[in-house]
């Protein structure tokens, strides 16, 4: 599948012209979560998903969920703690390297609940906190999204939310906020592979 460009994200946030579509953004932090909605708030309602049954422990889920807090005027969804959907898909590819074909399950898996939920919910776009992070493929989620994009529902919003300095404005907002910034991307395996390195 051809991937749009990142000119085309610039044009389409053009093209709405003042109108505010709705957008539901699944989000993995409220760090990554900051330079995000920085950048699409003028041009989006938005509502945040927590949706990261990939996050290990429990108590780590919940601790990422509870910065939210600090992020001001923004609706959230909340999905409960289902590791077991997370291993379940990444069985198998336990022992893959960090940013392999683990990592594209997973983003699958977080897509699709995303998608799912827009559809059923009627949200205009659903897009992912994800690529603002080196560490995430941004062809990968992008190729999922695309193919998750639903002609008369919701549709996916292309990101590559690194480009112009992203990330580092990321760094920034969560230093001024003061919000928790993990050291892993959050499973078990991304937690050993750190503890390893």
């Amino acid at each position: 599948m051809m991937i749009d460009s990142y000119e085309k994200y610039l044009k389409l946030l053009k093209s709405l012209d003042g109108k505010k579509p709705t957008l539901l953004l699944q989000a993995c932090c409220a760090p990554c979560s900051s330079a995000v909605l920085e950048q699409l708030t003028p041009y989006f309602d938005i509502t945040i998903l927590y949706y990261n049954p990939n996050t290990y422990p429990e108590i780590e889920f919940e601790k990422r969920y509870l910065e939210f807090e600090k992020l001001d005027g923004f609706q959230m969804m909340k999905v409960n703690y289902n590791h077991e959907e997370f291993l379940a898909v990444s069985k198998g590819l336990e022992d893959v390297a960090e940013g392999g074909a683990r990592c594209y399950k997973c983003y699958e898996l977080r897509l699709q609940k995303t998608a799912t939920l827009a559809n059923e919910i009627g949200f205009d776009y659903f897009s992912t906190t994800l690529s603002i992070s080196p560490h995430k493929n941004s062809k990968w989620i992008n190729e999922i999204g695309l193919s998750l994009d639903k002609e008369n529902g919701s549709r996916f919003l292309y990101s590559d939310f690194k480009k112009k300095e992203g990330y580092k404005r990321s760094i920034q907002i969560s230093k001024d906020m003061g919000l928790y910034r993990q050291d892993y991307c959050g499973c078990e395996y991304s937690l050993r592979d750190k503890n390893t390195h």
